[in-house]
């Protein structure tokens, strides 16, 4: 190979290590969360901002990223992001409650920017591979997700490593990818901003195209986080044990992995993506009629349809976030309004559905709600699958 593949050889084993930490400092909380209520002594509505200050770091900082790339480029901002997303992990290892939780706000604001600058740096140095990669990508993230809630808890009881360093054992993987990352900032040219922080967001803000791509994001992140919050109780009072509802949503997560890698390969080869969009909304909608109606043997069945489909559609919306935008410059600023909103949309999900449980004391009227949801997605991803650029 010459010099400029090997180098494109290694930028995509980076862009996949970048990928895997994007979410093991934030899934690998829950299954440790009796743990650290024991040894803390706080609240459960407390111990919930361990998962929500990240979420809400990442529907704010999101849209602040374009600040970031003026000062540092795409490349220098991405660094940025790896090293404060190490400290934060290691902050959480102090024997600390404020360290604990400060340390979860920065990680937080680390993945933010990961999250709104891989879109652009797949854009900028894979344009003719950007499906495919967009594939790979998402299927990490989800790959690194579901390995952080399985050894959650065998690194903190079976090795003896105690809740605290069981997440702190992370910062070695995010170190390593900071590293690795740093030769591509000598390798690539930054890409700076042209637009000023107020220009891009009037820009994007009158664009029709960007808010469907953006409603996009956060319709499928809502129905995403309200059943991997959900999954299990919704099975539970069907009748199914604890244990079984708990390996049902690990079924729900490693199924969407792989509809993380297929979809975006397959959507980037058509001009138009309404096809994908409405075969990806019809089978969530059967798999959501049949986890309301069928016999509950039948549940592994739908799980997985609607695994597949909610990572299906994670990875189309990030997809259209490089395929609606013309160069790097505008992914990122997309990417950032995109991710802004779609967080803080996809934040009042678990929210909304559980006051629809109170209210109607019936989950069936919470499942229509996510009914309800999947056919605006449809909407909203019809007019985002059109072939036109932000």
């Amino acid at each position: 190979m010459s010099p400029e593949q090997n180098q494109k050889v290694v930028l995509l084993l980076v862009i996949v290590l970048i990928s895997l930490n994007l979410r093991p400092a934030i899934t690998g909380v829950g299954p440790l969360i009796g743990e650290i209520r024991l040894d803390t002594g706080l609240s459960n509505s407390v111990i919930g901002l361990l998962t929500t200050l990240p979420v809400l770091a990442f529907g704010f900082f999101s849209v602040l990223t374009p600040l970031f790339t003026r000062r540092w480029g795409t490349e220098g901002t991405m660094a940025f992001a790896l090293f404060i997303l190490s400290a934060g992990i290691l902050l959480r290892v102090i024997p600390l409650n404020s360290a604990l939780f400060l340390g979860t706000a920065i990680l937080g604001v680390g993945i933010a920017l990961g999250n709104v600058m891989l879109p652009g740096i797949v854009k900028k140095q894979f344009p003719q591979r950007a499906g495919w990669l967009t594939g790979v990508y998402t299927a990490m993230l989800g790959v690194g997700a579901t390995v952080a809630s399985g050894i959650s808890v065998p690194l903190s009881e079976g090795a003896g490593f105690g809740w605290r360093w069981a997440l702190g054992v992370w910062a070695i993987l995010s170190i390593f990818a900071f590293i690795a990352w740093l030769p591509q900032m000598k390798v690539n040219m930054p890409v700076v901003n042209r637009k000023s922080f107020k220009e891009a967001l009037t820009h994007l803000g009158r664009s029709k195209l960007a808010w469907m791509v953006a409603v996009f994001v956060g319709l499928q992140s809502l129905t995403f986080y309200t059943l991997t919050t959900w999954l299990p109780e919704i099975l539970i009072d069907r009748g199914m044990s604890s244990s079984n509802a708990g390996w049902m949503l690990a079924l729900k997560q490693g199924v969407g992995v792989l509809g993380s890698f297929i979809f975006p390969g397959w959507a980037a080869k058509m001009d138009r993506q309404r096809f994908l969009v409405v075969l990806i909304v019809a089978f969530e909608l059967i798999g959501l009629i049949g986890l309301m109606f069928a016999p509950i043997s039948w549940v592994v069945v739908w799980v997985s349809i609607l695994g597949f489909c909610l990572g299906g559609s994670f990875g189309l919306a990030l997809l259209f976030i490089i395929l609606r935008s013309r160069d790097t410059e505008s992914a990122n600023e997309l990417s950032g309004m995109s991710q802004s909103i779609g967080y803080t949309i996809g934040a009042t999900g678990p929210i909304l559905f559980g006051a629809l449980f109170d209210f109607a004391g019936n989950l069936l009227v919470s499942l229509g709600f996510l009914f309800l949801i999947a056919v605006i997605k449809l909407w909203c991803g019809w007019i985002a699958g059109n072939d036109k650029i932000v």
